[in-house]
């Protein structure tokens, strides 16, 4: 069993899929724009079922943006078949494409070969909303912007994240990230803070949260 993503305008289409890759025991979600995607649903997805011709944002466009977060294959369903558009395709991320009309059949085949010999290296990722942390790389995205954040930025970032709702005072901080040894004080990490919402301001509202008083939290 897996769980397959589904984006394509066409309801119809939407409905033969599910009906089809369900009664093979896979659990399917439908989304009828790329607009309505959000980074929420790549948890524990294993399979993305992509179309390529979409009003307003193209499959080519989305996957271009949100592939560097998706772990999993992406298949484009087109009813195109220039050779230019197939390698576009496959340049932003794409695993494999199935041409409309196809047959069922063809679908059912293609999505289980897929699952079954999918062994991509999976990156450890926290996924808050539209923030999206890489616990590997250590990197932080914002609506699919990366953050650019410092080494210490981003270890103050994880810590309140990882801990989402929970209030940290300063000292806190500075023991979690920094450790008891460290020659830094807690006016080190008020600037940290000054700078992290400066950059996340940039690109959307900082997740970080003042508790007057007592300390910040993560949204």
């Amino acid at each position: 069993m897996a769980n397959i993503l589904v984006i394509d305008d066409d309801i119809a289409i939407c409905k033969l899929i599910e009906t089809a890759l369900t009664r093979d025991g896979h659990v399917v979600l439908t989304k009828n724009s790329a607009f309505e995607v959000s980074v929420n649903d790549f948890k524990q997805i294993d399979l993305i079922l992509l179309d390529i011709m979409m009003p307003h944002l193209d499959g080519i466009t989305f996957c271009r943006e949100y592939r560097s977060i998706i772990d999993c294959p992406i298949l484009f369903l087109t009813a195109k078949t220039m050779e230019q558009d197939i390698i576009q395709g496959f340049s932003v991320g794409g695993d494999d494409y199935i041409k409309k009309p196809f047959r069922i059949s063809e679908l059912r085949a293609r999505v289980n070969a897929h699952i079954r010999r999918e062994h991509r290296d999976r990156h450890q990722s926290l996924i808050l909303n539209d923030c999206v942390f890489d616990l590997s790389a250590k990197t932080v995205t914002i609506q699919s912007n990366v953050i650019n954040l410092t080494k210490s930025e981003y270890e103050i970032c994880e810590l309140l994240a990882r801990n989402k709702g929970q209030i940290f005072s300063l000292e806190n901080i500075l023991e979690n990230v920094f450790g008891f040894d460290s020659e830094s004080d807690i006016s080190s990490i008020r600037v940290h803070i000054k700078n992290i919402r400066s950059k996340f301001n940039d690109v959307a509202e900082c997740p970080i949260e003042t508790v007057w008083g007592v300390g910040y939290k993560w949204k």
